[in-house]
């Protein structure tokens, strides 16, 4: 009789065994494949989500979304598919709407996770990261170039990668593991942010260097001494790196040229592009405050408003730049969905914090959320998708491996 239960029990045993293999396959590919774009990318991720339906995720979905992060990018999507409802062009707006789609892939990812996964995950993860900084710095010492021209990878998305690495690398040197293995993390932090000041994109190093200053001061917050000694120690290694980085250099000297012709009315240069954009798309906020414009509406507005705006100040900036976004997360969705996708875009974030930090992981959480925030203001990061799935994933890792192995001492150590 034992026999016959255990052979009647053997073809639910290797159905188990077959959608968790198919899950641990998932969630390793994507790991590697979140940093290229097309058909593999677009693969992956169908492969992710099937593999979710097959592990029965569709019946865990009630206890998913108990998640704040889970419910905020349903929301999110939710507003953003609305205003395709107001918007002049469906076409553009579907298009765009599935940009900002890709937060969705949290989900099925995360519900995926689990103990026995989690080592297939994070060896993705590390496999697909080391390449990526392989490719980067052998494009940037043997060919004098920046970003990866390879994988489509630009110099500001390549940045985000270096500085939110960087902050990974801190945070868990300030957890408890090996001491030993603290010292190669410290060692690992500075040589991505060496790195990152290599790579010219101000605005994405402006937001490491603010997150690292709030990832200092979380953990030595209650150690004056202590906080103003490590404060002092960053600080040297900041100036030594801006001194020994020409890229950095040239780009504060074009940064300063840029702001002196923006001064003289002439906005064909990085920053005075930004301001120019940041004042049409602030003026379109205004004309339609609570709903926006329609969801994939505000570039044809700037081409159509900028002959115009001003008595026509900007009107040279579609021949000199084809116009794609704003540059700025805020005045991006503001435009698209106004008040309306502004609320919904900071509820996005502020449940970010909130999920970390139900799962005792705040000061990861205010570093990553401090990251996106601030990177927000100078980019329009979800067309930087690499470092959008790089950080969902990590979110997703760091829950499951909280709930599995137990606390985790928070800070730098």
């Amino acid at each position: 009789m034992y026999d016959k239960l255990a052979g009647s029990s053997s073809p639910t045993q290797s159905a188990y065994e077959w959608r968790d293999l198919l899950a641990k396959f998932a969630l390793f590919s994507f790991g590697i494949a979140l940093w290229y774009r097309g058909l593999s990318l677009n693969a992956t991720i169908i492969l992710v989500v099937f593999a979710w339906i097959m592990d029965g995720g569709l019946r865990r979905f009630g206890q998913t979304i108990k998640e704040p992060l889970v419910l905020a990018i349903l929301i999110f999507c939710a507003v953003l598919l609305l205003g395709i409802l107001w918007s002049d062009d469906p076409g553009s707006g579907f298009r765009v709407w599935r940009r900002y789609a890709i937060f969705l892939v949290f989900i099925p990812y995360l519900s995926l996770l689990n103990k026995q996964r989690l080592q297939w995950a994070v060896s993705g993860l590390l496999i697909g990261y080391s390449g990526v900084l392989l490719m980067g710095v052998y494009v940037w010492i043997a060919l004098g170039e920046i970003g990866i021209p390879l994988l489509k990878i630009s110099s500001t998305s390549i940045s985000a990668a270096l500085g939110i690495g960087m902050l990974l690398a801190l945070y868990l040197a300030g957890a408890n593991i090996n001491k030993k293995v603290k010292p190669l993390l410290w060692f690992l932090a500075s040589l991505l942010l060496f790195l990152q000041f290599n790579q010219g994109a101000r605005g994405v190093l402006l937001a490491t260097l603010l997150a690292l200053l709030l990832l200092i001061f979380m953990h030595y917050k209650t150690r004056i001494k202590t906080f103003l000694g490590v404060m002092a120690a960053v600080a040297i290694v900041v100036v030594v790196f801006v001194y020994y980085s020409n890229s950095f250099q040239e780009r504060l000297t074009q940064g300063r040229s840029d702001i002196e012709l923006s001064q003289q009315g002439k906005y064909t240069s990085s920053i005075g592009y930004r301001l120019a954009m940041w004042d049409v798309g602030l003026h379109g906020i205004a004309q339609h405050p609570w709903f926006g414009h329609g969801t994939g509406m505000p570039s044809r507005y700037f081409d159509e408003t900028v002959v115009t705006y001003k008595d026509g100040l900007y009107k040279d900036l579609p021949g000199w730049l084809k116009t794609y976004h704003y540059h700025n997360d805020w005045i991006e969705i503001g435009m698209q969905i106004g008040a309306l996708g502004l609320l919904a875009y900071a509820f996005f974030l502020w449940s970010w914090f909130r999920t970390l930090r139900a799962h005792r992981l705040t000061t990861l959480g205010v570093i990553l959320v401090c990251f996106v925030f601030v990177s927000g203001l100078v980019e329009t990061l979800v067309f930087f998708r690499q470092n959008l799935y790089l950080l969902l994933v990590i979110t997703a890792i760091a829950i499951v491996w909280q709930k599995e192995y137990g606390d985790v001492a928070e800070g730098v150590g």
